[in-house]
């Protein structure tokens, strides 16, 4: 925790007071804002008011005396309807802002860097990624934002110290100065369109990544949807603009349709690198996240060879095609974060020869759109309540059995890939279901699938279980 001083003597209203808001009340009091926090949750309040936070009913105040609202990201600024206090605030004239922004305002001037991340998918991974690059290469490094610490959780700005933030869109909305060092935009594919109304909007507040940016900065931005090639298009601010993609070779910036990952700057080729070996960052989504932090680490100053080593050394997210142990040529891979059929898709993709580990609770359309990737599969386990409804789909295009329950599936996955010999083989827990029938979340089940990983004989542990769930994208 460290002190908001640039708000120190104004008089701030917080609403919303999960993690990231009780920071940021705390540190706007620590930095001497007059502070009044509320919630429309009356044991919110209650716990901000044993915490000796400095808590003032908004319903009650006068909107015309407050400098600034800080706003949760998760209240709605604009659909399907602004929330009350945005209207209080906006009917009174003052600024609405997020946490995040109080957070900017502290970085000016101190010589620190900002590496800002967004998209619609990918984002905790690239930025645990490229967070990890800074760390491993002996950076001062600190990551946060809407992945694992909030931003008033992080130590102090000082000089060369690289914050890599991860920014949901609600974030960015609130956010009106954000200017990044270097800022990310991975992807953009329709969602959170009940927050943002159309598609159309949803893309604008994406591009504000890079509205401030001018000399000195880079502009890192996934060019595979229209939506960011037309981005880098209207970008006129001076930023040094590095276009990614994973579909096609560019002339320009960074590309790796088969996996090798090409820079070229002015028409040159000046790096390249086979991200098909990477240990943890398997599949064309991956790619694509590593080209994005590889383009962030050459941004802030890491050599080519600091940038392979992390890369190389990165163990993944928890419960994201995380490869846990291994049994002599046998991986074991835990996706339980991929709850639904097209997370499950990208795993399946991604690797040959798979003893693949399906069900609990199924969304709709089940798993008939993965037929393609069934001759991958040598066989299926199948768990949970989705067990009869998925034996019926898979038919007879792949074999499967039926276990019932996780840790019999990975018994039977481990004692058949073992038989069976394959060179590559995988145990892949990739269930496309929710998790609740047996556990009540993706996580606490992805920590069951390794300790049953853990029990099996002869089993060597590659990396720990633990992790967090995705916010908002």
């Amino acid at each position: 925790m460290f002190p908001a001083k640039t708000f120190a003597g104004r008089k701030v209203g917080v609403f919303g007071l999960a993690r990231s808001g009780t920071a940021c009340a705390e540190a706007l009091r620590l930095g001497g804002a007059e502070v009044h926090a509320w919630d429309d949750q009356a044991q919110s309040v209650e716990k901000a008011k044993l915490d000796g936070l400095p808590v003032g009913d908004l319903k009650a105040i006068d909107f015309t005396t407050l400098d600034s609202l800080v706003l949760s990201p998760g209240v709605p600024l604009t659909h399907p309807k602004p929330h009350w206090t945005v209207e209080k605030a906006k009917a009174a004239g003052i600024e609405i802002i997020g946490d995040t922004e109080v957070f900017q305002r502290e970085l000016a001037g101190t010589g620190a860097k900002l590496v800002a991340i967004t998209g619609t998918n990918g984002k905790s991974t690239t930025t645990a990624l490229t967070g990890h690059l800074f760390q491993s290469a002996g950076r001062d490094v600190d990551v946060g934002g809407n992945i694992g610490k909030a931003v008033f959780l992080l130590r102090q700005p000082v000089r060369d110290r690289v914050y890599v933030l991860e920014l949901s869109s609600f974030q960015i909305d609130l956010m009106p100065s954000l200017r990044p060092d270097a800022g990310i935009l991975i992807n953009i594919t329709p969602d959170h369109l009940d927050r943002h109304g159309t598609i159309e909007n949803y893309v604008e507040v994406k591009a504000r990544m890079f509205a401030h940016q001018g000399a000195g900065d880079t502009a890192i931005i996934g060019v595979d949807e229209s939506w960011g090639a037309d981005i880098v298009k209207t970008i006129s601010a001076g930023a040094h603009i590095v276009p990614v993609s994973v579909e096609r070779a560019l002339a320009e910036g960074l590309s790796a349709p088969d996996g090798i990952l090409s820079e070229r700057r002015d028409g040159k080729e000046t790096a390249t690198l086979d991200l098909r070996q990477l240990p943890a960052l398997k599949g064309r989504h991956n790619w694509q996240n590593a080209a994005m932090a590889f383009a962030a680490g050459r941004a802030l100053g890491l050599s080519l060879d600091e940038i392979r080593k992390g890369l190389m050394s990165f163990s993944g997210l928890a419960h994201r095609m995380q490869e846990i142990g291994r049994l002599d040529d046998i991986a074991f891979i835990n996706d339980s974060k991929a709850t639904n059929a097209d997370a499950a898709a990208k795993a399946l993709a991604a690797f040959d020869d798979i003893y693949w580990i399906a069900g609990g609770i199924a969304k709709a359309g089940g798993i008939a759109p993965l037929s393609q990737f069934f001759p991958k599969i040598k066989r299926a386990y199948l768990i949970g309540e989705a067990a009869d409804e998925f034996a019926r789909t898979i038919g007879d295009k792949a074999p499967f059995i039926k276990t019932g329950t996780l840790d019999k599936a990975v018994e039977a996955a481990a004692r058949d890939a073992a038989r069976d010999g394959n060179e590559g083989a995988v145990v892949l827990l990739s269930p496309a279901c929710a998790s609740f029938d047996h556990y009540p979340n993706f996580e606490v089940r992805g920590d069951a699938f390794s300790k049953a990983v853990a029990a099996l004989p002869g089993i060597r542990m590659t990396a720990k279980g633990n992790g967090h769930a995705d916010k908002p994208q």
